[in-house]
């Protein structure tokens, strides 16, 4: 992850480079998270972390927060909790509800905003929930999968661009069909490698063919 910071900050101009701590990198204890954070940040280039979890979690990110590390928190559907999930499912229904999980939910944004989180973001969770959750609370929500009620949205730029054929989850919106394009070209550039019409002489370099100087000077006499 810390590689992977370094280019997008090398790339960036003003935009916030936030870091998403991987699975296991602030689970264990508070102290490796503000360690692991802290790397984020001086060697990543990063100037802040996102960490999943919401009330289990509040110890961590407000020891991360605590020494000055802004922390963006993540609740709801929580991709590196989605084995205990079940799957990708939508969190916090009323129909089929586990007893009291929206009440969970809230609970962990309420928590994670009074850790010192900066911002929150709520994943897979029911538009009213994610309404809800918004009005209570008075840091910015960020919604992906949660309706048009939050503060902000964001969607994976694969789902955006359509990089891949599968079909992207229900609330993801596909503004083009980029895998297409990619496998035509891909495909093309193959069927030109094997029928021997690339590289052709427009795409190869020559030798630069030089003249001794004493030819150049007969030649010139």
């Amino acid at each position: 992850m810390v590689y992977h910071c370094r280019m997008v900050a090398r790339a960036r101009r003003r935009e916030l480079l936030l870091a998403d701590l991987p699975f296991l990198s602030y689970q264990v204890s508070p102290v490796d998270a503000v360690a692991n954070a802290g790397r984020l940040i001086k060697e990543g280039g990063a100037e802040a972390v996102k960490l999943e979890g919401g009330l289990a979690m509040a110890d961590t990110i407000r020891a991360i927060a605590g020494v000055d590390i802004p922390v963006m928190g993540h609740i709801g559907l929580t991709p590196q909790s989605v084995h205990r999930m079940g799957g990708h499912k939508v969190q916090g229904q009323r129909r089929g509800d586990r007893p009291g999980q929206r009440d969970r939910l809230i609970e962990d944004a309420l928590a994670v905003e009074d850790a010192g989180a900066f911002a929150i973001v709520l994943e897979g969770i029911p538009l009213d929930l994610a309404a809800e959750i918004t009005g209570r609370l008075t840091i910015p929500t960020i919604g992906i999968g949660a309706g048009p009620h939050c503060d902000g949205q964001i969607l994976v730029l694969h789902d955006v661009l359509g990089l891949c054929e599968r079909i992207a989850p229900k609330f993801a919106k596909r503004y083009a069909e980029l895998w297409q394009a990619a496998g035509d070209a891909i495909g093309a550039y193959a069927r030109e490698v094997r029928g021997g019409t690339f590289p052709t002489d427009a795409h190869s370099f020559h030798s630069l063919v030089t003249v001794p100087r004493e030819e150049k000077a007969v030649a010139e006499g």
